[in-house]
């Protein structure tokens, strides 16, 4: 599940009115991020400053995925 697909036009139309499709998508979107990250991690032989700044800009994109999966859960609980 931790491969990269492209997210078509339909894609953001459907998530935009199916919040379980949203959802989902968010879901599969973190994976990938987070398996791109540990791959990155895992090849570096050295840590380099481009190296680290993928990873800290990635860190920081997996940590907003994050809060967008855990507010669309809220609020599909909370009707």
């Amino acid at each position: 599940m931790s491969r990269l697909f492209p997210i078509t036009d339909d894609d953001l139309a459907r998530a935009r009115l199916d919040p379980a499709y949203r959802q989902k998508l968010l879901t599969v979107s973190l994976d990938a991020l987070l398996a791109s990250m540990k791959r990155l991690r895992g090849t570096a032989m050295a840590p380099s400053d481009a190296n680290t700044k993928q990873l800290r800009e990635g860190a920081e994109l997996a940590v907003r995925l994050a809060e967008l999966i855990q507010s669309a859960a809220a609020r599909s609980s909370n009707p």
